[in-house]
């Protein structure tokens, strides 16, 4: 009988570690699932209790009928596409472990490139960078970069009350609590601040694209992801909003979907911006615009 079958019947027959994850994997692979060993592996730690590096040398080791149990409830989970982060409960970004909810989007490694992007810009390490974060959902982007830049403050705003809690849990977990701010808001039209760097992940998906989307993606927050008919919408806000919160010298940086570049460039250049460049992700994708304030 197969693990998941056995534990759902309350069976007591002994099953190893190993044979929990061979029957993982091969139901993940049967859904059609990218990474079925990998994800296996990592639902089977967490029943366990344990990292994933340890499932090497518990392999042997059998599992109590109520492990067995929880581990059937996890690839229950996994099959019905809930991606494995969200039924972990975090995700691995930049550096550090960032808790997610409902809430917030699940921040993707692509995400990353603006982390980069701003650093570059950001290259004296002892500066007290004033950093805003416009949608921070998890706080991912505000809390890596405060992390890196010990001197720098920063604020992160969302519309959702419960996303800023989740980004000042982050902050605190991640030990820069005493430098972030997060506030509910509309972007940063409510603040008279000005700063030297600027993030942003605003939504971006096409509206009619949002069904053709993988079936994990579904577990994302929608107003995280639409951006309206073109999705082109929420940086036609951004676009004259963010140039007035930039002090002079500052930079800001957005977060661009596949084919974007010259629009999201032509909306910041109409609203006055001056385009500094573009950074791509790994795949070689432009993934990062990079914005300052037009020259006098």
């Amino acid at each position: 009988m197969p693990m998941t079958e056995a534990a759902a019947a309350g069976a007591t027959i002994a099953v190893a570690v190993a044979d929990a994850i061979a029957a993982a994997q091969r139901a993940f692979a049967a859904a059609g699932l990218a990474t079925p060993r990998l994800d296996a592996e990592l639902l089977v730690a967490h029943a366990r209790g344990c990292a994933r590096v340890e499932l090497a040398w518990r392999r042997r080791e059998p599992l109590a009928a109520e492990a067995q149990t929880a581990i059937a409830a996890l690839v229950e989970r996994r099959l019905r596409r809930e991606p494995v982060a969200r039924i972990l409960g975090g995700r691995d970004f930049w550096a550090h472990r960032f808790a997610l909810s409902p809430a917030v989007l699940d921040p993707r490694p692509e995400t990353e490139t603006l982390v980069e992007a701003a650093l570059a810009h950001m290259t004296d390490a002892d500066r007290a960078y004033r950093i805003l974060d416009l949608g921070t959902g998890s706080g991912a982007l505000l809390v890596s970069l405060l992390a890196e830049r010990p001197r720098a403050t920063g604020i992160g705003i969302d519309i959702e009350a419960a996303a800023v809690a989740v980004a000042a849990a982050n902050a605190a977990a991640t030990g820069v609590a005493s430098r972030a701010g997060f506030v509910v808001g509309d972007w940063g039209a409510a603040l008279a601040a000005r700063f030297d760097i600027v993030v942003c992940n605003p939504p971006y998906v096409a509206e009619p694209d949002l069904a053709r989307l993988a079936p994990e993606v579904g577990f994302d927050p929608r107003r995280a992801l639409d951006g309206g008919r073109d999705g082109l919408d929420g940086y036609r806000q951004l676009a004259p909003a963010t140039l007035a919160l930039l002090a002079p010298g500052g930079a800001a940086f957005f977060e661009l979907g596949f084919g974007q570049r010259e629009a999201v460039a032509a909306l910041f250049a109409a609203a006055g911006g001056h385009v500094v460049g573009v950074r791509a992700d790994l795949a070689g994708i432009d993934r990062c615009l990079v914005v300052g304030a037009a020259t006098p």
